[in-house]
């Protein structure tokens, strides 16, 4: 399988680059350009083409900031409305991964420009995204940023709505991380309540993962919205509020349970069995429980599952898995089955010894059994 980079940052695609500066830029040296930029190419990750293929446009556009912002954008496809991901670079303008090197030559070298860097960045997350450059303004001129990003929640394209929430992100992967925001998120929550009910998915979803990077430091403010937020919500507000919780409900937060609909549980554990108490490095891990409802009306209930690892110190850790949501009559009873996997994966070094598997509902322990990890079969 072709690597990402390759894919997006290949000499064809710098070749369609190259061809429209020299169509907007009469004077502008190409073959010199892609000499220099394919030179070391294939020795350069991802973010480090695009750092190489920005900094070497610094040397071959004008000196003045300015002039250079023109051709840059002079060589932009022509707007659409698609799906970032079926946006291509041709002759026609760049679009998709090549507009990031053009992102990064405003936040570089834009900053005495601000409006005009701002607006620039405007136009070209239209074709691509500006969500890693803006950053650099929100760091540098935050104040002015915040109030071009609010002027943006009403924006007709939804590229450029989008980017007021992925750009704000406090802990954007790939991006810089912005350690005012992740202090204090004061200041994003007008924008993301203007953006809500987003009639986009992609914006809402965007809204959704800021919100989740936020509960990372502020657990409860972010539950406290949710549940604000919940109240007369239409289904895609809910989806977003879930998707915004995702990662309080896998630490079993209360406060998100509840905006959710899960309740404090009034259930009894009547079995809990692991059925496969010595489990071989590569296979399952089986156990089985039955949970009965001891409260007088039906409940929702989530039911979830930890596996405390064994680490090399002795100690466990514990690793939260997703299993069953459902509604419990009054005084029902619920018998479930899970069979988990236990496989090598690089992410995590496995030991062998005593292991457990802990059981909740709504984020509340029900009870903790153990088994053996062994690494192979005798």
């Amino acid at each position: 399988m072709e690597a990402f980079k390759d894919v997006f940052f290949n000499p064809e695609k710098i070749g369609f680059l190259a061809d429209n500066l020299k169509r907007n830029y009469e004077i502008f040296d190409r073959e010199s350009f892609l000499a220099e930029v394919l030179e070391n190419l294939q020795t350069l990750e991802l973010k480090q083409r695009s750092e190489h293929i920005t900094r070497t446009l610094k040397r071959y556009l004008p000196e003045d900031f300015l002039e250079a912002r023109e051709i840059l954008l002079a060589c932009l496809h022509p707007e659409t409305e698609q799906e970032l991901a079926d946006q291509r670079s041709d002759k026609s303008g760049l679009a998709g991964w090549m507009v990031m090197p053009l992102c990064d030559y405003m936040a570089w070298y834009g900053k005495e420009h601000l409006q005009v860097s701002l607006a620039a960045l405007r136009e070209m997350t239209k074709r691509s995204s500006s969500e890693f450059a803006i950053r650099h303004f929100l760091v540098s001129h935050r104040e002015e940023t915040l109030e071009a990003l609010e002027s943006w929640v009403g924006d007709p394209n939804y590229h450029v709505r989008r980017l007021v929430s992925e750009g704000s992100r406090p802990r954007l992967p790939w991006g810089m991380r912005l350690s005012g925001f992740v202090s204090d998120p004061a200041p994003l929550l007008p924008l993301l309540e203007g953006l809500k009910d987003d009639p986009e998915e992609y914006v809402r979803r965007s809204v959704a993962n800021n919100l989740n990077d936020i509960a990372k430091d502020h657990p409860d403010l972010v539950a406290e919205l949710a549940q604000r937020w919940m109240k007369s919500a239409d289904e895609n507000r809910k989806k977003l509020v879930r998707h915004a919780c995702r990662s309080l409900v896998k630490d079993g937060h209360k406060g998100a349970l509840a905006a959710l609909g899960f309740g404090e549980p009034e259930v009894s554990l009547e079995r809990f069995q692991v059925l496969t108490p010595r489990v071989v490095l590569g296979q399952a891990l089986e156990f089985e429980a039955i949970i009965t409802s001891t409260g007088r009306l039906a409940q929702n209930l989530m039911i979830d599952f930890a596996i405390h690892h064994q680490k090399a110190n002795g100690t466990t850790s514990a690793k939260v898995f997703k299993w069953q949501s459902f509604s419990l009559a009054a005084g029902a009873g619920k018998v479930a089955r899970k069979r988990h996997g236990i496989k090598p994966i690089t992410t995590r070094k496995y030991y062998p010894g005593r292991h457990s598997v802990e059981l909740f509902a709504n984020g509340k322990s029900l009870g903790i059994h153990d088994f053996e990890l062994v690494m192979e079969n005798p």
